[in-house]
């Protein structure tokens, strides 16, 4: 199963795109900042995550402002070069 929740602030968006069949796109920049347990110790896990959404949803996106927080759900892939990885949003809520 490839199935990502995160909670992280919308830090960065690029200008809206559209696909070859005319599907409205939008890259972002997620950032996440929190503390998990592993090996019983606390650990502080701060990132930054290159995300994607299509469709309405890029469009519901769109109309966030920078730094909102954002409870978002999708899955992970390669990008198109192979070099990284990119959070494909499926739903998100604002919190």
């Amino acid at each position: 199963m490839n199935r990502l929740v995160l909670s992280a602030s919308l830090v960065e968006m690029a200008r809206p795109r559209y696909t070859p069949a005319g599907i409205p796109a939008v890259d972002v920049q997620l950032a996440h900042e929190s503390e998990q347990e592993e090996s019983g110790q606390v650990r502080k896990v701060v990132l930054q995550l290159r995300a994607i959404a299509f469709g309405t949803l890029a469009e519901r996106l769109m109309r966030q402002p920078l730094g909102v927080s954002l409870h978002a759900q999708g899955f992970l892939t390669n990008t198109r070069n192979g070099k990284g990885v990119v959070f494909h949003i499926q739903d998100f809520k604002p919190i």
